[in-house]
């Protein structure tokens, strides 16, 4: 299900080696928000800090929980 919302929602970050990094920010949890309602979004707030890396085709290389923060050039 988390993956389903990264697709949805997640914002996209070229990583500079040919992968696709997906997050959740701040507005893709607003939009989350707005589309499927406050009290269901802060049921799953636990598992809003997941990424997905992804190849540039689109196949998802891995997906997981972040316990730092994601630094960005």
């Amino acid at each position: 299900m988390i993956e389903q919302l990264l697709d949805l929602y997640g914002q996209e970050e070229h990583d500079g080696r040919g992968a696709i990094t997906l997050y959740l920010n701040k507005n893709s949890i607003r939009n989350m928000e707005r589309d499927l309602g406050r009290r269901v979004v802060s049921r799953l707030a636990e598992w809003l800090d997941a990424f997905k890396i992804k190849s540039t085709d689109g196949r998802t290389i891995t997906v997981g929980h972040r316990t730092r923060r994601l630094w960005r050039k």
